[in-house]
């Protein structure tokens, strides 16, 4: 097709699809936002927009450009050029370069896109309707509000101002963006939550309400307990939208910020640092930890920290940040490993295992399945069990819910017969992962078997894991290390698992479910 994708200035190369893919860099992208990797090749993280502008395919005037998915390399070189500053990677997965479109066709069809508006200079008045708010904004956002001693009463005031204003700008609504305040001092307070207004009107009237409370700019403790406690769905969290928390920061925190920035990672939240008033060189010698917002922040990228010289004249700035928190496929830390995997149970059903055992391997189940969150577009479980035979208990697609995935687990029966592993893990990739396999989430196996297996575990092993399947080995009783170590993903000794007796499987929970996020994590990096 000659029509070209229109994208946003901070579209990443690893959020398009195809291998060549022509797309329209809108105009007026801030240069200073763009974050780019390396020169002519850019690491596939960098704005490809960002990247056009760099090689000199488009100006800031936005146009057509032809992106090419290319294998990742190692270090990525910081070049200068036309504005933009590009920074080093030392390695990445996979990288891209940008060139020209070809055809006129396209160009003609990249202009339209453009040149469709008036050129006033303002937007037509799309019929939004006030209630839903900003439908292309979908997220839940708490603003972390610095009301320290460090601030004052008057910046305060200011800081309201600019805060009203960005959540006017978002466009609140049922349909659109939830907003929620915390003050930071102290101690931390919630002054209220996203359920308790849906109209802008409502919030803008709250913020100026809050009173200044002063006292020690302890923002990690009060970053923590936002990350903990405001997203709960009782108090009007969204399933599968962005979590948001927009730090405001006048001068330092008081404290250290670096737990809660991993706290809110592991709570799937996006934390976004706004500074104002960097610490001066003089006062250097009082901040904690120089690189704080380097730690707080979703990902050291650039795109979650923003700078404001000061609380005065901050109106220019509303825009740029409302359109960072508008950006969907930027929100790197929205995905975690409990809410973006497929995790499959291979479970041994020979006769050597004996009922009262089985029960024992469908509890270790059940606690690993309890850890995740389980939902149509959430993480997913499946359960095979096999002797020579094998039998699909469910698949991913049959439940989803944890309550159904629980039942469906308790009430697995024992078939009793021989051990055919390697045919076992064919079967789950083919019939069970096969229909996964363009899917969003993260494939992981757990084989569980009791003793040494009749056929060759190695080959269908390998091509699991060739078909994109990280491979926990659990072997109990007597169950052959070298099979279990021929099963198992690299690096083989944190994939594999033993125990002598049943009961010992309780305890290998908590090593499995870390060993999930840690590969999870591994493969975001």
């Amino acid at each position: 097709s000659l029509a070209s994708t229109a994208i946003t200035c901070f579209t990443r190369g690893l959020d398009l699809r195809k291998e060549t893919e022509d797309v329209l860099c809108p105009a007026n992208c801030p240069l200073w936002q763009f974050y780019v990797f390396g020169d002519g090749v850019y690491a596939s993280l960098s704005s490809i927009c960002g990247a056009a502008i760099h090689r000199g395919v488009i100006t800031s005037a936005g146009g057509a450009v032809r992106v090419q998915t290319l294998p990742g390399q190692e270090n990525y070189p910081a070049v200068n050029a036309n504005g933009i500053q590009s920074q080093v990677l030392t390695r990445w997965a996979s990288s891209f370069s940008v060139t020209r479109t070809k055809n006129t066709a396209l160009e003609a069809v990249g202009q339209s896109v453009s040149t469709a508006r008036p050129s006033t200079g303002k937007r037509p008045k799309k019929p939004l309707d006030k209630k839903a708010g900003n439908k292309d904004c979908k997220a839940d956002i708490a603003f972390l509000m610095d009301g320290s001693y460090n601030i004052g009463q008057r910046r305060f005031n200011l800081q309201k101002n600019f805060v009203g204003k960005v959540a006017v700008m978002l466009g609140i609504g049922t349909e659109g963006p939830h907003v929620g305040v915390v003050q930071a001092s102290e101690y931390p307070k919630i002054e209220f939550y996203l359920k308790n207004f849906t109209a802008a009107k409502e919030v803008l009237f709250a913020i100026k309400e809050l009173g200044f409370r002063g006292g020690n700019s302890n923002t990690g403790k009060a970053l923590k307990h936002t990350a903990e406690k405001f997203f709960s769905l009782e108090n009007g969290a969204r399933k599968g939208i962005p979590k948001i928390i927009v730090v405001f920061l006048d001068g330092w925190p008081s404290d250290d910020i670096e737990e809660a920035g991993i706290v809110a990672r592991e709570f799937g939240v996006n934390v976004f640092i706004v500074s104002v008033a960097k610490p001066t060189t003089e006062e250097l010698g009082m901040v904690q930890d120089i690189g704080f917002v380097d730690k707080a922040v979703c990902r050291n990228n650039g795109f979650f920290s923003y700078q404001m010289p000061t609380w005065f004249g901050t109106t220019k700035y509303v825009k740029p940040l409302v359109q960072k928190l508008c950006s969907h496929e930027q929100m790197l830390c929205s995905k975690t490993c409990y809410n973006s995997v497929n995790i499959g149970f291979l479970i041994d059903g020979s006769s050597s295992i004996g009922d009262s055992n089985f029960r024992l391997v469908l509890e270790f189940i059940s606690n690993v399945a309890k850890a995740f969150e389980i939902s149509d577009i959430g993480s997913k479980i499946a359960a095979v069990q096999f002797t020579y035979d094998q039998r699909t208990e469910f698949s991913f697609t049959d439940y989803t819910t944890k309550e159904k995935v629980l039942s469906a687990i308790r009430n697995i029966r024992y078939m009793s017969g021989g051990t055919a592993t390697g045919d076992a893990i064919s079967f789950t990739t083919r019939n069970v992962f096969g229909p996964m396999k363009d899917g969003p989430n993260k494939n992981f196996l757990v084989v569980l078997t009791d003793g040494q297996s009749y056929d060759d575990v190695r080959g269908p092993a390998a091509a699991a894991q060739k078909a994109g399947i990280t491979i926990f080995s659990v072997g109990v009783a007597w169950a052959p290390l070298d099979d279990l170590k021929d099963i198992a993903s690299e690096p083989r000794e944190s994939h594999t698992f033993f125990t002598r007796e049943f009961t010992g499987l309780e305890q290998m929970v908590p090593d499995i479910i870390r060993g999930i996020c840690k590969d999870f994590l591994d493969s975001k990096q």
